[in-house]
């Protein structure tokens, strides 16, 4: 698998990256994780703007979703090839009504379900593509999911936005490469069933013993140089700062 980062901003754009949004890649089948504030216009360096196979929306904030209101308007009103057919797109229960109010001005309440083939997400284990996954539900204030991508033996894990839970260990259990939230700061923040920190994130991929640990969702207030520390304190094992464009080969 080629994981490719988008965006990685946590709650709004900085200045060196755009909202969360990553690219999965195998056997040509392009899977997107979330389309987050200024992930469209970021997406255009890795790949076509028709050229995905399917989304997955961890959950429906703003800065994991917003961006499908553009992705709409590609898909909708191209006039070279015409209008772009049903797109699989994966999200928590309400992910058309919540798309089609952020835009308010569709054509009609169903224009959406035109260009995207919207699936109801819940905690299990299906296909996407040539993809084994398994979606989790957890710790945030809206219904958030994260999600454990598998193929060809190799496995990588997205946290989406969580707080400590069972769920998030459970996904990432063992995988190749665990891109994991720290939007806080430890010995700052402290509010459960919100976010992680980097220490947490660095406990997380200890007792999971993942081979990788990407920390990404960092907002532009955040130091992230102290959450890359907090972590590596925790784990022993390689850690990185996720930034727009870095490539993995999982």
């Amino acid at each position: 698998m080629k994981l490719t980062v988008v965006g990685c901003s946590g709650s709004f754009p900085s200045a060196e990256s755009a909202c969360s949004s990553y690219l999965v890649e195998a056997d040509g089948f392009r899977l997107l994780l979330d389309m987050g504030n200024g992930a469209l216009g970021e997406l255009q360096r890795h790949c076509g703007l028709y050229d995905l196979d399917a989304i997955f929306l961890s959950h429906l904030h703003a800065d994991h979703c917003i961006d499908m209101c553009g992705y709409f308007v590609a898909r909708y009103y191209r006039h070279e090839g015409g209008r772009c057919g049903p797109l699989p797109v994966y999200g928590p229960e309400g992910t058309e009504k919540r798309l089609t109010t952020a835009y308010e001005d569709v054509p009609d309440e169903r224009s959406m379900s035109e260009v995207f083939d919207f699936r109801t997400l819940k905690s299990g284990a299906f296909e996407i593509g040539p993809f084994q996954v398994r979606t989790e539900r957890v710790s945030h204030p809206v219904e958030a999911y994260g999600i454990r991508v598998e193929h060809g033996g190799r496995s990588l894990a997205y946290s989406g936005d969580t707080g400590v839970c069972a769920e998030l260990g459970a996904l990432a259990e063992g995988v190749d490469l665990f891109l994991c939230e720290a939007s806080f700061t430890h010995g700052k923040e402290d509010i459960p069933d919100l976010h992680l920190n980097g220490r947490e994130a660095g406990e997380f991929a200890r007792d999971g013993r993942v081979g990788r640990l990407v920390l990404t969702h960092i907002p532009p207030w955040t130091d992230a140089r102290q959450n890359l520390a907090d972590a590596r304190a925790a784990y022993d094992g390689p850690v990185d700062l996720a930034y727009a464009g870095a490539v993995y080969e999982v």
